[in-house]
């Protein structure tokens, strides 16, 4: 009797262990449900700015050349590259055998088209199976500006855009829903999931309810919330601090009065207690544009302004017209740090008003995620969604990098305030997801286990 409980015994461990490895194993099949706060209005890369939406172009859009983790340019579309000296002019061989969701082949016409589209600023040209890319300036660059969302290669395809990607779009209602079906004859193999469907204008706290009804296999988690989402055992996967926000001034100071109010702002903004108490821990006080993780030196631009205030001497600031201070009002976490804003500059005697939403400010508290993991790119990138001029560089060296961002900072036009981290909570049957640093999702090898009722 002993002995035949000790066979059972080792046949019940074989049988568990068989199901474990199976459940271990990625599964075909499956539809991802992906609930989002964003509302695109547009199908188009170059409007997919946050995180979460780059993540679902690049499921469908590729570009001709995609950055590794470390920011590193990698071949995608283009199987080889080179640059002729001076770096003013760069030649690109398309990937051969690449089809489009339509069945078309993939052209170097079709990508000079669209990258002529996403940078009028440069001279493209085709040359048989090669594109040229001609700059007005040398250029290092170019090869991780072409990983850039606005420079994803897309066609027209029965009422919506086309790409090259692992999935095709099958539904597309604006700001609403989209459905992506996998792409079975995709050069890298099947994805694993055969559908994704996203909704669109979603609060977190309804995405987490989702979630916890089962209505939903993933959720946007604020930043405010991920210590909170954490301490309730909920799967969680957060990026580096890298969603930069800032307060950005619409024009150059017009009197002296401005300009020392300005001057005093950083040190009046508590950044440590905004970063720690209102949003517990989701995000880090930045002195810098970009975070130290991506560009190694952000320490240095480091100040006194992290310091409480109350140990600060108490700037003198005119009284006058209080500062214009505009914010989306539909994004929670803008609205809670401007009201900090308010209290802080109360404090310390400085006059800080909200703007009307139809009137005009003079200051805008913006969100501005990383477009780029190459640093050069990045600020470039920064650059332009916070309309400031971005000094001339010929390299891509780190001395270089440092003088433009520090060049950027004295310019008086617009003042550091935090780097946000991105987060998501994940259902029980989602395996094989991942975060990138800068927040982008990774989700071209996720596979689904459900339970069986």
């Amino acid at each position: 009797m002993k002995r035949f409980s000790s066979s059972l015994l080792v046949a019940s461990s074989i049988a568990c262990a068989a199901v474990a490895s199976a459940a271990s194993r990625p599964h075909y099949g499956g539809t991802l449900r992906v609930q989002m706060r964003d509302t695109p209005q547009v199908l188009d890369p170059a409007s997919f700015s946050s995180p979460a939406c780059r993540s679902l172009w690049r499921l469908v859009f590729e570009t001709l050349v995609e950055l590794d983790q470390h920011g590193r340019p990698q071949p995608l579309l283009s199987a080889s590259w080179q640059s002729e000296p001076g770096n003013q002019r760069w030649r690109f061989l398309v990937r051969s055998g690449v089809l489009f969701h339509g069945g078309e082949a993939l052209e170097a016409a079709a990508v000079v088209a669209s990258l002529r589209n996403g940078n009028p600023e440069w001279k493209v040209l085709q040359d048989r199976d090669t594109v040229v890319i001609e700059t007005n300036s040398p250029d290092p660059d170019v090869p991780a500006k072409l990983a850039l969302a606005r420079n994803a290669i897309a066609r027209p395809e029965g009422g919506h855009l086309g790409g090259t990607g692992p999935f095709a779009i099958t539904e597309w209602v604006a700001g609403r829903r989209l459905r992506l079906a996998a792409n079975p004859t995709y050069r890298g193999g099947q994805p694993f999931l055969q559908a994704i469907d996203v909704e669109f204008g979603k609060a977190e706290r309804d995405q987490l309810m989702a979630l916890d009804l089962g209505n939903a296999d993933v959720a946007e988690i604020a930043p405010e919330d991920i210590a909170r989402a954490r301490a309730q055992n909920r799967r969680v996967l957060d990026s580096l601090p890298g969603e930069l926000m800032a307060l950005v001034f619409a024009h150059d100071a017009r009197a002296p009065g401005e300009a020392l109010v300005r001057s005093a702002l950083p040190f009046i903004l508590d950044r440590r207690a905004m970063s720690d108490v209102v949003l517990q821990g989701g995000g880090e006080p930045a002195d810098a544009l970009l975070p130290n993780w991506l560009s190694g030196y952000a320490f240095v631009f480091s100040s006194a302004a992290n310091a409480a205030p109350a140990r600060q001497p108490r700037p003198e600031t005119p009284q006058g017209s209080p500062l214009l201070l505009a914010y989306d009002g539909s994004d929670p976490v803008s609205e809670t740090i401007a009201q900090r804003i308010l209290l802080n500059a109360r404090d310390r005697g400085v006059a800080i008003q909200i703007a009307s939403s139809s009137g005009s400010s003079d200051v805008r508290l913006m969100r501005v995620p990383l477009a780029s993991m190459a640093a050069p790119v990045a600020l470039d990138e920064l650059a332009r969604s916070l309309g400031l001029a971005r000094p001339p560089s010929t390299t891509s060296s780190i001395a270089d990098l440092y003088s433009a961002e520090k060049a950027m900072l004295e310019s008086g036009r617009l003042i550091p305030l935090l780097e946000l981290r991105t987060a998501v909570a994940l259902g029980p049957a989602v395996n094989g997801w991942s975060m990138l640093p800068d927040g982008t999702r990774g989700l071209e090898n996720v596979w689904l286990v459900r339970e069986r009722p």
